[in-house]
Formats: structure tokens, C-alpha cells, sequence
């Protein structure tokens, strides 16, 4: 920071960074605190409309449709925030604080020396699962709790000192969607309790331990490759953690088998791994130990069914190798 927090005379004007779900609510609730005389929402930074669907339509982000609806405006979008354009665009705001929620573009430096800083709203337990996927991270891990961490920004990768955090346990059923929805909540109730304090310099930043820390990267289409030759728990985590994208599936000779649910199951005598088996009325995929039974699934080109109903419909598949590496 560039000058020391305080009790400011005025609201603190603030730029909110966003593009994804998961800044939609944190959005809300600063819009919803500019009443309380804590800050004064002067302008919000997304990301450029994108061709989605089928039809390739431009397609405006989460957090700008939002910021429609609460009638905030600038809503800026520059290509690249880190072009001189792109940082002019937001001086021009005057801003005395950035918060930054699921925004997916890098923060240049000119940027974070505000009066009162850059804060970021992380969905894990800094520093585990710094970088793009940490919410995938964590169900694959099959991590027994996390949260979401409010943090100083810095010019690392998440690596800036922590103001704030709420942890939640996990059952070990979770989704990813649904991890993101209970993450959404809890990380704008987190902005909420701690934006005042951070502002009159109630909170201190605490730098983030060295111990612990894991780097996460965005996904590809290729992750969502289930391999056999890997546990069977391992494998149910993956068909949780990668809704809806990069999705989950297997190769075999009939086409690509598409995982939506899957359950862990024990080995029976004769199981080879790599093998679409008959299990009960179904179908399981046998791993190196044990099986996958696969409940919701769907041939490319398809509709998605249960099992059982594709085992009626696709007989052939039962006893097929999948492709392996």
C-alpha cells in the first residue's frame, strides 16, 4: 500500500474485478454495503463478451450481466488489463481499493498500490491450492476441508499476505458446481465481515506460511481422461471434481463414454484392469484396485441415462478394453 488505512473521510472508492459465478454474490454485497458509508462502488472490470454455445453467440460475463441489474456503472472490459489502455481505464476511476473475485486476467503492478491495497477473494486455504483450479484441487486431493482466503494482493501467483478466511469441513460427496455455490456464499460473507475492518485498519495482513503450499493449473480437455490404472477413489474424486468441465469419460470401441456419476466398488474374481464389466444391472470400469461403477452415463452423441439402461441399449459394451496411455 502506498498510504496508511485509516478512517477515511469519504467511502473508499472501489473497482470489483470479476468475470466468473463465483464473484456474482461477492458483487451483491458490495453493491449492497455503498449504504453503509464504507465504500463506494465506482466502477467494475470484466472480461470481454465470448462466443458460447452452438450458435458461437457473444456472450457478456456473470458479473457484468450483475452489474447490469444493479445498475453499477463503468462496467470496463478491456482485452488485456495489463496493456498502458487497459490500466489507464481503471486510474481514470480514482480508485482507493481493487477487490478482485474470480477474474481470470493478471493484475500488473501499477494496479496494487492503491491507498488501501488490492484484495483478492481465493476459494481454498491459502497457500494450499494457489492458481486456477483450487476448487477441483481440493475434491480430487480428497482435502477434509477447505475455504475461502481474503488476501493482499501481491505480484506472485495467490501468494500475498492474508487478511481473512473462513474454513468448512467437507463430506466427501461434494461436486465441484456445488463446492463453488457453498464457496460463493461463504466468500462474500467473508468480504462483507472484513471490508470495513480492512479499511479503518482493523485487520492486518499476515504473510502466508511457506509450509504447505501447492500450485494448481487451469484444466484441459485431456484431465477429463479417467485412467484405470489409477485408484478407484481417486477416480470417483475426479468424476466430482471435474463438473462440468473438463468433464469426465473413457475411449473404447463403440466411442467415448461419457462418466457424469460413478461410485467406488470392489474387485471380484477375473477382473482385468481397463475392462467395461457387468456389475448388477450396470456397469463398472475395473481399476487397478478395485471397480468404478459408473451410475450416470452417456455415449458421445447421446442422451445421458443410467447405466442399466445403456447396458439394455448398447449390449456391446460390456467386456470392451478402454484406450489406455
Amino acid at each position: 500500500m502506498t498510504a496508511e488505512r485509516g478512517n477515511p473521510a469519504a467511502p473508499v472508492r472501489t473497482v470489483f474485478l470479476g468475470s466468473g459465478r463465483f464473484g456474482v454474490e461477492s458483487l451483491r454485497r458490495l453493491h449492497a454495503l455503498e449504504g453503509h458509508g464504507v465504500i463506494d462502488l465506482v466502477g467494475v472490470v470484466t472480461v470481454p463478451a465470448r462466443p458460447a454455445g452452438r450458435t458461437q453467440k457473444l456472450t457478456t460475463t456473470l458479473v457484468a450481466d450483475a452489474a447490469v441489474e444493479l445498475g453499477i456503472t463503468p462496467i470496463l472490459t478491456p482485452h488485456r488489463l495489463r496493456s498502458a489502455d487497459g490500466v489507464a481505464a481503471v486510474q481514470a476511476l480514482r480508485p482507493g481499493l481493487i477487490v478482485l473475485v474470480d477474474y481470470g486476467q493478471i493484475v500488473p503492478g501499477a494496479l496494487l498500490e492503491l491507498p488501501f491495497g488490492a484484495l483478492n477473494l481465493h476459494p481454498s486455504l491459502l497457500p494450499r491450492h494457489r492458481g486456477a483450479s483450487p476448487i477441483p484441487a481440493a475434491i480430487i486431493a480428497g482435502d477434509e476441508r477447505t475455504g475461502v482466503t481474503l488476501m493482499q494482493m501481491d505480484q506472485g501467483l495467490d501468494t500475498g499476505p492474508i487478511v481473512d478466511r473462513i474454513a468448512v469441513e467437507l463430506t466427501g460427496t461434494e461436486t465441484a458446481p456445488a463446492l463453488e455455490e457453498t464457496l460463493e456464499q461463504l466468500g462474500a460473507d467473508l468480504l462483507e465481515r472484513s471490508i470495513g475492518p480492512w479499511i479503518r485498519g482493523e485487520l492486518t495482513a499476515t504473510p502466508q506460511p511457506q509450509d504447505g503450499a501447492t500450485l494448481t493449473r487451469p484444466l484441459r480437455r485431456e484431465d477429463g481422461r479417467l485412467d484405470p490404472a489409477r485408484s478407484t477413489r481417486e477416480l470417483e474424486r475426479q468424476v466430482r471434481a471435474y463438473k462440468p468441465w473438463p468433464g469426465s469419460h473413457v475411449e473404447t470401441p463403440l466411442g467415448r463414454l461419457i462418466v457424469h456419476e460413478a461410485e467406488v466398488g470392489p474387485s471380484l474374481p477375473g477382473d482385468r484392469q481397463g475392462i467395461i464389466v457387468e456389475d448388477g444391472n450396470g456397469l463398472a470400469l475395473t481399476t487397478t484396485d478395485g471397480r468404478l461403477r459408473l451410475t450416470r452415463v452417456q455415449l458421445s452423441g447421446g442422451r445421458q441415462m443410467d447405466a442399466a439402461s445403456l447396458r439394455r441399449g448398447a449390449p456391446g459394451l460390456v467386456g470392451q478394453p478402454v484406450e489406455l496411455r
